[in-house]
């Protein structure tokens, strides 16, 4: 019987002993999992980071590479016509940034200044309504007030007076616009010339060398390439902005126009009811 106890506790030893260290190298196997997976994910972040790092290096390199392209062009077309040409450029954006926020500026949502108006005009009569005018931007306003202003000498004296004004508003809009199409069609007539005188110096080194070669009339060919090209792209940039500008000057005068009627209407109506 003792036999048999001692023979269950051994057995009971050997599956304990067996199952431990079978536990404890699941374990250990598992620890060498996570450090392996660890170590995996570090290498992969260190290789992102250095991907990351080398792309920012390369887009670094084109850029400082596409400025110097850019420079030594300047340079080969001639800083005389290419400075002129630039000039174009920077004269010609700075007028068709300046309209650009003219006027967005003077860009009014007329529906509802029309309805402060008409409010205005039913709570308060006509120099409230002038009031909603004058702390209103835009020319729309402006011509509200023109026409409020002579509300009181009758409809005609009021329609006439609100189409005078919105003439002269109509030519505050599109000021400098003459101005860019000036550096429009000058940047393009720039490039031209740089292209004759590129010839020119071809056909002077050739006279020079006695002989034809590719070497002899490059430079000269180089240079009229270089400044019809840069005018050209002058003149595409500018011709975009003139275009937007244009559209959105109609834009304005068209709701103008609408508002302007409208106006005349409520004014007539005022008009009647107060008989």
């Amino acid at each position: 019987m003792k036999r048999l106890f001692t023979t269950i506790a051994v057995i009971g030893l050997v599956i304990l002993g067996t199952t431990a260290f079978t536990v404890a190298q699941e374990e250990g196997q598992a620890d060498t999992t996570v450090q392996q997976d660890t170590a995996m994910a570090a290498a992969d972040t260190a290789a992102a980071d250095t991907t990351a790092a080398a792309a920012e290096e390369e887009e670094a390199a084109q850029t400082s590479s596409l400025h110097k392209q850019v420079k030594q062009k300047f340079i080969d077309g001639g800083p005389a016509f290419m400075g002129v040409v630039l000039l174009s450029l920077i004269f010609g954006l700075a007028v068709s940034i300046e309209r650009i926020i003219y006027l967005n500026l003077s860009t009014t949502n007329t529906n509802k200044l029309l309805k402060k108006v008409e409010d205005a005009l039913e709570e308060g009569g006509i120099e409230s309504a002038k009031e909603v005018c004058r702390n209103t931007r835009g020319p729309v306003a402006s011509i509200f007030y023109q026409g409020l202003d002579r509300a009181d000498e009758g409809v005609d004296v009021a329609e006439k007076s609100v189409v005078s004004y919105g003439s002269v508003q109509a030519g505050l809009l599109e000021q400098g616009l003459t101005w860019i199409s000036l550096f429009i069609a000058i940047a393009p007539m720039l490039g031209f010339l740089g292209t004759v005188i590129g010839m020119i110096q071809a056909f002077e080194n050739i006279e020079a060398a006695g002989t034809i070669s590719p070497s002899v009339v490059a430079g000269g060919i180089s240079v009229a390439l270089i400044t019809t090209a840069s005018g050209l792209i002058v003149a595409v940039i500018l011709q975009l902005f003139y275009n937007y500008i244009v559209s959105k000057i109609d834009s304005i005068v068209n709701d103008m126009e609408d508002a302007s009627i409208s106006l005349v209407d409520l004014i007539y109506k005022y008009g009647r009811k107060n008989k």
